[in-house]
């Protein structure tokens, strides 16, 4: 059973969706977690977070401005840290298209700099963040956090006789996360008009709570190496337009730079290393730094069939119009 009281733990861009989130379960299930540093580096946006999670409430809180960039600044906020969450990236599609180096920096050296500065300190634990678009990716951002997920993997084979190991959590489209297709559609409901990139599409879906768990089971059950992916639905693109603006005018608009139809978690290609461990699947390294038979007891873990993908478009679980009404009125905006 996963306890972190008594643990000091940093989230990067801890300010986002998911960092917030994830404070929010940590304080409120763990209260006496002995730190918790938010490393992120808008001022702003921890100015506002610091009003919901004041450091004068809660001790254990505090905010540290830093960039994922800045390798020293990195060691200095990591010193005395047991468990780092990286949720730190560029995950714009349109603008990493637009400003590939920056892409780059952020999310491929930042990915380097966290994986570099844990081993330099005392950290034990790293659980990063990775993304459906990093799948058989199309766009520069899938291509940074594919390359930011093998960094991760393989960090485990330099760790050394280091009580640390690294692992990574790769999920779909959080739903209400800052910038996603939710809010906007809420947002442009007011006009009656809802913009459809192209009536086709799919999505997987997963709500910040079920992410936030995610990265909790990483965080107790990981040996390290490993990458899981949730067993989710998905669902249609229209199908979120009609719960949202039924009544709303939908022109197809042409899909974006670097967006695919459907999304994918699990190609063909790493059906040769992925097993299923019930609630979610594990793709593991080609060789990996554990007995494989040792893990496949302890996680009941069955190899998926030669062949086996995870696509958003074939998935045999779906959302409908209604259940993604009552999803949304629970998890992005009562008022629907």
């Amino acid at each position: 059973m996963l306890n972190l009281n008594n643990k000091t733990i940093l989230i990067t861009g801890g300010t986002g969706s998911l960092g917030k989130e994830l404070t929010k379960t940590i304080l409120t299930k763990w209260p006496d977690v002995s730190r918790l540093v938010i490393y992120s580096r808008d001022e702003q946006k921890q100015f506002e977070m610091a009003q919901e999670f004041s450091p004068s409430q809660y001790s254990a809180i505090r905010y540290f401005i830093g960039d994922v960039r800045d390798l020293e600044r990195l060691k200095r906020a990591l010193n005395g840290i047991e468990i780092v969450i990286h949720a730190a990236a560029m995950k714009h599609v349109p603008i990493a298209e637009y400003n590939p180096d920056e892409a780059v920096k952020t999310n491929i050296y930042g990915a380097q700099n966290v994986i570099q500065a844990a081993i330099d300190t005392k950290v034990k634990n790293v659980v990063a963040l990775s993304t459906d678009k990093a799948a058989a990716p199309i766009n520069l951002y899938g291509a940074t956090k594919l390359a930011s997920d093998k960094l991760f993997i393989a960090a485990n084979n330099i760790v050394g006789f280091r009580d640390l190991k690294f692992s990574v959590v790769r999920y779909g489209n959080v739903m209400g996360s800052n910038g996603s297709v939710i809010p906007f559609f809420i947002k442009k409901r007011k006009e009656g008009v809802l913009p459809i990139t192209d009536k086709r599409m799919t999505r997987f879906n997963i709500s910040l709570k079920e992410g936030v768990n995610m990265v909790l089971y990483a965080i107790e059950n990981a040996w390290g190496g490993e990458l899981f992916v949730p067993k989710i639905p998905s669902y249609k693109i229209m199908d979120i337009a009609n719960a949202i603006g039924p009544a709303c005018d939908k022109p197809e608009v042409g899909i974006r730079p670097g967006e695919k139809l459907h999304e994918e978690m699990i190609t063909s290609s790493d059906s040769f290393f992925t097993y299923d461990i019930g609630k979610y699947y594990a793709i593991l390294p080609s060789q990996p730094n554990f007995e494989l038979n040792k893990f496949i007891q302890s996680f009941k873990a069955t190899k998926v069939a030669e062949g086996f993908s995870y696509n958003s478009g074939t998935n045999t679980e779906w959302e409908t119009v209604d259940s993604l009404k009552e999803l949304i009125k629970k998890h992005v905006h009562k008022n629907l």
